[in-house]
Parts: structure tokens; sequence; C-alpha cells
């Protein structure tokens, strides 16, 4: 047995250190992680309800928006809601991940999740509201 000190940290573990992928090997694993993300997403009511929507909402910002600014805007909005309850989404999991019995610190992160979802929406709604306002009623 080798008698040098170990010039790597213990850490309580004798799990392999991940492999450090570089390059384009890199680009398709991470791609590969976002699918799957997408494809967990999917499975929570509230993002499959707002991936639906956005199916729609999207072809519509292109027709509804009168020049590339307010076409970009609508999109982003859309969006953006998604990029929220996907976030909101991995939050509640975690917390969930940690245990069933219910904790302040628990609560107070789903509920924070939660009322970025209701402001994402909300900036949505009234973005929407204001393109439609400018486009039927000058």
């Amino acid at each position: 047995m080798d008698s040098t000190p170990s010039t790597r940290p213990n850490t309580g573990s004798d799990a392999p250190k991940p492999l450090k992928r570089r390059g384009l090997k890199r680009l398709w694993h991470a791609a590969g992680y976002s699918l799957a993300g997408l494809k967990a997403g999917w499975y929570e009511p509230a993002f499959r309800q707002e991936a639906i929507a956005s199916a729609l909402l999207l072809p519509l910002a292109c027709w509804l928006g009168q020049n590339w600014v307010e076409r970009s805007l609508l999109v982003g909005v859309v969006l953006l809601v998604m990029l929220v309850e996907l976030l909101n989404t991995g939050i509640e999991t975690a917390i969930d991940r940690i245990g069933p019995e219910w904790h302040s610190l628990s609560k107070r992160a789903k509920d924070m999740g939660s009322a970025a979802v209701l402001l994402s929406l909300l900036l949505a709604f009234f973005t929407w509201a204001g393109a439609l306002w400018n486009r039927f009623l000058p």
C-alpha cells in the first residue's frame, strides 16, 4: 500500500468523480439532460397546460405583433411562463426529495416558487392585453 497521503480531500463518499466532457460531447450530453427535463416537466399538469397554451399562443404572436419587437415580447413572455414553471417544479421536486414532513422553510420555498409563476403569468397577461389593445383599439 502506498504510504503517501492522498491529495484528494475526503468527501465522505467513495463515489467516482463525474466525467469531465468537453466540446461537442459536452453539448450533446447537455442537450440530452435538457430534453429529459422537458420530458419530466410534461408530466407536471401545470407545465403541460402552459405548453399546450403556448402551442396556440406562439403562432398567434407572429400574427398579432405588428413588428419584430412586439412579436419578440409576445413570444418571450409565453416562454418565460414556461421557464418559470419548470424552475418552480424543480424547486418543489427538490423540497419533496428532502422529505414529506412539513417545514416552514419548505413551505416558504414552495410559496416563493408559486409567486414567481404568478408574476410571470401576470406579466404575460398584461403584455398580451396591451398588444391586443394596440391592434384592435388604437
